[in-house]
Formats: C-alpha cells, sequence, structure tokens
C-alpha cells in the first residue's frame, strides 16, 4: 500500500497528498474507514491510488495526537500569532493558548506580527510584552508580512514539522504563510468598528513546506484552560512558576503559606500580568495583589 497525508478537509471533500508521487489526489474514505472513522487533516494514511485523480484510504496510522480547534491531526508545533495594534493584544487569549498547547503537548512559539505598523506606544507596549514572555521562557519572534522581518527566523522554526498557525482572526496569519509558502491565502482585513479581524479562512488545510507542513485554519477568539484541565493543573503550565519550590506540592500560589510564587511575585520576577490572567483562569481573587499590582 501507498502512504500519504491528508492535507485538507473541506465538508466531505479529502485530499491526500502522497509525498512518494509529489502529487494530490481526492481521498476517498473505503470499507473499517468509511463506516468507522472520521478523516481528520494531518493524518497519515495508507491506501492505493486508483486513478490520476483519487486515492483510496483503507488504512489510518495511529495519531500522535487531534486537536478539536482548529481539528487536525499529528500537530508538532503551534504558531501562536498575535498583533499588539490593529486588532489589539489579547494576553488573556494568548495566556490560555499556551497553556491549552502546552498541556497538549505541543512546541510554541509567539510570533507578534504588523512590528512595522506600530505607533510610538505601540512600540513600547510591544516591547514590555516581548520581556514578559521572554522572561516567561516562551521563543518570541517579531515579525512583519510587509517588510518580511523574522521571516527566515520563522521559516528555521518550521522546516520539517507539521505546524499550525493559531490565534485571532485580524492578526495576520494568512499572510505570514503565505510568505512562508509562496500560496496565496484569503486575507481579511481589520473591522474599524469592532477592531477585531474578519474571519476569511473556513476550511481546514495543510501546506507542503519543506519537508514538512503548515496549517492554515480558522481564526478563533476565546478558548478556555478549564475545557480542557482541571483547575488544579494550571499552573504546571506557566513554564514561570515551575521555578520556584513551595512549601507545599499542591500550593496554587494563592493564600498558602511558603508560596514561593507569590514572593517572587512581589519582587517583580514574575509578571503581574501573567499572574493576573492565570487567576482569571482558574477564576479566583487574591485581596493581596493590590498591594503588588499598581
Amino acid at each position: 500500500m501507498v502512504e500519504g497525508i491528508v492535507i485538507e478537509r473541506a465538508g466531505q471533500k479529502l485530499t491526500v497528498f502522497v509525498p512518494k508521487e509529489n502529487k494530490s489526489y481526492r481521498g476517498i474514505p473505503l470499507g473499517k474507514v468509511k463506516k468507522k472513522n472520521k478523516v481528520y487533516a494531518g493524518d497519515k494514511v495508507r491506501g492505493r491510488i486508483v486513478d490520476s485523480e483519487s486515492f483510496a484510504i483503507e488504512a489510518i496510522k495511529e495519531r500522535k495526537n487531534l486537536l478539536i480547534r482548529p481539528p487536525i491531526a499529528n500537530v508538532e508545533k503551534v504558531v501562536i500569532v498575535a498583533t499588539i495594534q490593529n486588532p489589539p493584544f489579547q494576553s488573556f487569549l494568548m495566556d490560555n493558548l499556551l497553556v491549552v498547547y502546552n498541556y497538549l503537548g505541543l512546541d510554541t512559539v509567539i510570533v507578534f506580527n504588523k512590528i512595522d505598523l506600530l505607533d510610538e506606544d505601540g512600540k513600547e507596549e510591544f516591547r514590555r510584552w516581548y520581556t514578559i514572555y521572554k522572561n516567561a521562557g516562551y521563543k518570541v519572534i517579531k515579525a512583519s508580512a510587509e517588510t518580511e522581518e523574522g521571516i527566515e527566523e520563522l521559516r528555521r522554526e518550521l522546516s520539517g514539522v507539521i505546524s499550525i498557525f493559531a490565534g485571532p482572526s485580524g492578526v495576520g496569519k494568512s499572510s505570514l504563510i503565505s510568505k512562508l509558502t509562496g500560496k496565496e491565502l484569503r486575507i481579511g482585513e481589520v473591522s474599524r468598528k469592532t477592531e477585531r479581524g474578519k474571519h476569511t479562512t473556513r476550511e481546514v488545510r495543510l501546506i507542503p513546506f519543506e519537508g514538512g507542513f503548515i496549517g492554515d485554519a480558522p481564526g478563533f477568539s476565546r478558548v478556555e484552560a478549564l475545557n480542557f484541565m482541571e483547575k488544579e493543573e494550571v499552573r504546571f503550565y506557566f513554564p514561570e512558576f515551575l521555578r520556584y519550590q513551595c512549601k507545599y506540592s499542591d500550593c496554587l500560589h494563592l493564600n498558602e503559606d511558603g508560596c514561593e510564587v507569590r514572593e517572587a511575585l512581589k519582587k517583580g520576577e514574575i509578571s503581574c500580568e501573567r499572574y493576573k490572567n492565570y487567576l482569571k483562569m482558574i477564576r479566583e481573587f487574591v485581596p493581596w495583589l493590590k498591594e503588588v499590582y499598581d
């Protein structure tokens, strides 16, 4: 049998890329696959080439993972794209995405796009958030699809892996993918009224890219960590918290005695903005925070 990878699912339409042939075919599920399995973009499949246009899918190889939103299998790396302005930066969404994707075992890269469009206030705000995420331990890239700043650095990060771009609509995910792959994708504008992006990507597809694939998927504006994990688990996915040894192993970094995370926060070693987002995620409040965060 021949091996391929599903690179597009749009409704019931499936497209299978066969590396050996360097060609794409319409995927047709057969037998058990048709009756018992749903096929997703990213699925590695086995089957046979029926004719010049069709590939019969007879088996799906075991998945490393399966994301629900966007629905893509076997993802290895996630590029979380954000902008400081146009549309405004949403740190709570960013931190939820980081927590959820790290929980799912995926490598993450933060990209701040549209750097060339920032005014002086925007540049100052960018420097602040860039420092916050770098200090927390994340890989952060500043980029511009227009000037191509950061494109080569991003290219090195994504070569040879299956990756997806995540983040709200309007931040320029499709523009960055177009620059990387040379494929023209539908690119939306930011609504002047809402300052949020308009959805332009509706189907899920993977674009072959330097030994790997890049996923182009719909943008979204909301994700909640507690839909994926228990409240007590969220703390494990803030990497800066893990540098400290609290007195109690089950410390939630709230009001417990001997909490080193709280002391680090007071010393300025941990970002107040990140800690506030942590509290919001687990739906807790601590009265002492107003003494630290002005």
